[in-house]
């Protein structure tokens, strides 16, 4: 039986634990997207996490359009993650940069009122939150295929910045409603060319970012999040059982070092699952390390690990409150309760200020 307390080979990183945390955008850099000082803290408070995945990273200004995010491809903004991982290192822990293109989920007042850009001409759901509040999406245009390399350099000098910003790895966000899940499901995919169409269509835009970002940092230091069960922002598929264990199985045959799956459950109180989890059958298809995300407390990470469906387990909400959450769960203790009011504020409080166990 593997407990969530024993270590784990992830590619080229070595984990003390099984117990991750999961990426979790807050909004805590500046308006030019660069980390903040109290972001230094707040990683660093966390660091005893077996490995932290970083909130949502934007590659460029045409990929980011959430207020108070941070980015990676400026100088300041990779000084500024410089400093959260010298830190994160320093209190012992290590940390995966999590790279973000939101595709049509960019409101065009982050684009200086450009158009956004998906797999083809759609319109997202809902309202953007934005520097001027709540305002409706607009249409984005179609990637033309010319324009597709440009988007996989810009993954690629993403990686190289991560890498000067000193993070242990990356993961391709291929996710929540976001650009590379936009081209995934037919629901937002009405191409008609080589990236349209079929289900091995439909995945080569992942693919070939996923291999792009690989070229520079080693597959060894390469994963991929994934969100299989639930639909997020209007980006559904008819057929996802077929989609995403052959979406799986070409990621395994890339030899990727993890792929990260959001599944909340039906009952789960965080985000809409229309199907029972594919975690199980995707598990078949998948050679690297599984961690699986959504919902977790410990008594079900660790039933999942006894049934063998997943080698890992990242925890988000848990660790808001929780800075030690590892200890707290080992120890069996009581957890802190988060704040949701102050989730996606740019204040320490609720975010750097949660306090850790005391001390015997």
């Amino acid at each position: 039986m593997t407990s969530l307390f024993q270590p784990l080979r992830v590619g080229a990183l070595q984990l003390p634990h099984r117990v991750l945390m999961a990426p979790m955008t807050r909004g805590r850099g500046t308006r030019e997207h660069v980390p903040t000082a109290i972001m230094i803290d707040y990683y660093a408070q966390r660091a005893s996490a077996g490995l932290i995945i970083s909130e949502a990273i934007g590659i460029t200004q045409q990929g980011l359009g959430w207020a108070y995010a941070t980015g990676l491809w400026s100088a300041e903004q990779i000084a500024g993650w410089k400093r959260v991982t010298d830190a994160v290192h320093a209190a012992g822990g290590q940390i995966i940069a999590q790279l973000w293109h939101m595709g049509r989920v960019v409101h065009p007042s982050f684009l200086a009122g450009g158009q956004p850009v998906s797999s083809s001409v759609t319109t997202a759901p809902g309202l953007a939150h934005t520097y001027l509040g709540k305002q409706p999406y607009t249409p984005a245009r179609a990637l033309p295929i010319e324009e597709i390399p440009e988007i996989l350099s810009q993954f690629q000098q993403a990686t190289r910045n991560a890498m000067e910003a000193g993070f242990d790895g990356v993961q391709v966000h291929a996710a929540n409603g976001y650009l590379v899940d936009q081209f995934l499901r037919d629901s937002g995919n009405f191409r008609t060319d080589e990236y349209g169409g079929s289900i091995d269509n439909r995945i080569r835009f992942l693919l070939e970012v996923t291999r792009a970002v690989a070229e520079v940092i080693g597959a060894d230091r390469t994963g991929v999040r994934l969100s299989p069960s639930s639909h997020d922002q209007g980006v559904r598929d008819s057929d996802p059982q077929t989609l995403f264990i052959r979406a799986a199985q070409a990621l395994s045959e890339l030899g990727i070092a993890h792929l990260e799956l959001r599944e909340p459950p039906l009952n789960g109180t965080f985000g809409v699952s229309e199907r029972p989890p594919l975690a199980p059958l995707i598990r078949e298809a998948f050679n690297g390390v599984l961690i699986l995300n959504s919902d977790y407390d410990v008594r079900r990470a660790q039933a999942a690990l006894d049934a063998g469906q997943a080698d890992a387990i990242a925890f988000g909400r848990p660790f808001i409150a929780n800075p030690d959450l590892p200890e707290r769960l080992l120890r069996h203790l009581a957890l802190a309760q988060d704040d949701p009011d102050t989730w996606f504020s740019q204040a320490a409080e609720g975010y750097s200020t949660y306090p850790a166990l005391a001390k015997y």
